[in-house]
């Protein structure tokens, strides 16, 4: 941990309404949770990204909020710090009326909090694996107001999803080029049609900031103006920054995980359960200890391997013993979970309270607190919100696949087979099968609608 640091504040992003990530996002069908909250191997998403920066000499840091809710649930998990050892700021409600993009909602605050340094800005959506001595010594050697957090990936990762940066031989952006096609990927960079593993810096959504210098940019005219419309800061600042000849730089990162969809979340849940992220491996240490097996990178609670299930009677330590579950690689088992005989968890988290009934399979998916994974359900490549009951059967089973999200309370009844869709929080489920990928059942309409 570097001491030049101690003075970086940090920033967090934290005002959005978590859209794309519905129903990881929704309490209840009217009630959205923060993206902040969004659970994450036993901690919230939020929680993650302060003890990162703690661990990297941040000690002071403001959020974004906006709303009643949005506010509430933030405050209540992070208060002002004390549990963490450092200072926690928010917005001033009243500011809320200028949280209409991500770079207006800075811009305002930078003033209201009267900061002059240097402050990390972080959304709240996603996971890095950064090293701020190296971040912070590419900003100062390049003079930057702004340094953003670049990952590195190719064309075909790039084409039609990402926005590419341009820049100089210093490291300077020049231009931004928004979510190119192959084909103008190909004109704009040429290198990369002859090496398909070249690659180009992507926007990462982190930025290093001179928060002296970029206020008295704000009080032009027309960044002003727009300041008070919308602004944004990948499609907005950045770009009228680099066009007025502003030093805006690029600092590649390790690693960049998005957890605005289920999709994006399931992905980096992997990534983090196999160990592409080593900030987070140094952070799991920290809160709930090392792998219990390092080798095949299991976290099993010791209060789960003393629970007994109620069909054999047995701890789930003895079951393990005589091969009756089946538990890694790359598995985090909660607090007080319940695990029944003939189950097998892989590359999957596990939320405290849950009950995985016997014969039940959970692979690459996500388990929220006190979910019930009924007898012989196999569930794969999905999310399934705290207290979902899946009422499965031997004779009846259900099946759950392809980036399934069900939200929180909701029950799905035996025999019901789901492949790519998503259920909102507290609905009950007939037993449906034959439905659509990608298909939102959002009420209790729309279930009718598919019976």
């Amino acid at each position: 941990m570097s001491g030049s640091h101690r003075a970086t504040v940090g920033i967090i992003l934290a005002g959005g309404r978590g859209e794309r990530a519905k129903p990881i996002t929704l309490a209840s069908a009217d009630y959205i949770r923060s993206k902040a909250l969004i659970p994450l191997v036993g901690q919230r998403l939020v929680e993650w990204i302060v003890r990162s920066c703690v661990k990297q000499g941040v000690r002071r840091f403001y959020v974004v909020s906006h709303g009643l809710e949005n506010r509430n649930q933030i405050k209540l998990l992070l208060g002002h710090g004390e549990r963490f050892g450092v200072e926690v700021h928010y917005s001033r409600a009243r500011f809320d009326r200028y949280n209409v993009g991500s770079a207006g909602a800075t811009l305002h605050n930078l003033e209201q909090w009267d900061l002059q340094g240097e402050a990390l800005v972080l959304p709240v959506d996603s996971l890095f694996d950064f090293d701020l001595d190296r971040l912070g010594a590419t900003h100062r050697r390049l003079g930057a107001v702004v340094t953003l957090a670049a990952v590195a990936r190719t064309a075909p990762e790039i084409a039609g999803k990402y926005g590419v940066m341009q820049t100089d031989g210093r490291g300077l952006v020049t231009g931004f080029v928004e979510k190119p096609d192959r084909d103008r990927l190909g004109r704009l960079f040429p290198r990369t049609l002859d090496d398909p593993a070249a690659t180009l810096p992507t926007n990462a959504g982190m930025y290093l900031v001179d928060c002296g210098r970029l206020r008295l940019l704000a009080r032009e005219p027309e960044l002003l103006r727009r300041s008070h419309q919308r602004l944004d800061w990948g499609g907005d600042l950045l770009p009228l920054l680099a066009e007025r000849g502003h030093p805006v730089g690029v600092h590649t990162v390790p690693r960049l995980g998005d957890l605005g969809n289920v999709a994006d979340y399931l992905a980096t849940l992997q990534d983090v359960l196999t160990g592409a992220y080593p900030q987070m491996d140094a952070l799991m240490a920290q809160v709930s200890g090392p792998p219990d097996d390092p080798a095949t990178r299991r976290w099993v609670h010791p209060s789960s391997l003393q629970t007994k299930d109620d069909l054999t009677g047995t701890t789930l330590a003895q079951k393990i013993e005589d091969g009756l579950v089946v538990l890694g690689p790359g598995v985090r088992i909660g607090r007080a979970v319940e695990i029944g005989p003939g189950v097998r968890i892989e590359h999957s988290d596990i939320g405290d309270g849950a009950d995985i009934r016997e014969g039940a399979t959970v692979i690459r998916s996500a388990c929220g607190e006190s979910a019930v994974v009924g007898p012989y359900a196999s569930v794969a490549d999905s999310y399934l919100g705290p207290m979902v009951e899946l009422r499965s059967q031997r004779h009846g089973q259900v099946v759950l696949e392809g980036g399934t999200a069900i939200g929180d309370g909701a029950v799905v009844s035996a025999g019901t087979h789901l492949y790519g869709v998503s259920v909102h929080p507290r609905l009950h489920l007939p037993p449906l099968t034959g439905v659509p990928a990608g298909t939102r059942l959002t009420s209790a309409d729309d279930v009718l609608q598919r019976l």
